[in-house]
């Protein structure tokens, strides 16, 4: 919590220490393979990412030129099962 002490023109600021969770933002990044087509990839993408078709389909587009592409963000706990289950159906998959 923060305190402002107000004297004359000078303004200081007085915090308390207070333990908070940090928010750590992952990200879920996909590789590309030689091995999954777009489709299966842009599949994939929409029902685990719950990505619209256009996106999916521009990250697949990333994947492909760019040879990974961040396809989704969050804590770790509501990425990982989203990565495994990207794993599970053969895309590389890794949370940074």
């Amino acid at each position: 919590m923060n305190h402002w002490n107000w004297q004359g023109d000078v303004q200081e600021k007085h915090s308390e220490d207070i333990l908070t969770e940090e928010k750590e933002e992952n990200q879920l990044i996909v590789f590309n393979d030689e091995v999954n087509t777009f489709d299966h990839v842009i599949d994939c993408l929409m029902i685990y990412c719950k990505h619209a078709q256009v996106q999916a389909e521009q990250c697949a587009t990333i994947i492909h030129y760019k040879g990974k592409c961040m396809v989704k963000s969050g804590s770790f706990d509501t990425l990982r099962p989203i990565c495994e289950a990207l794993l599970d159906q053969g895309l590389t998959a890794t949370i940074e």
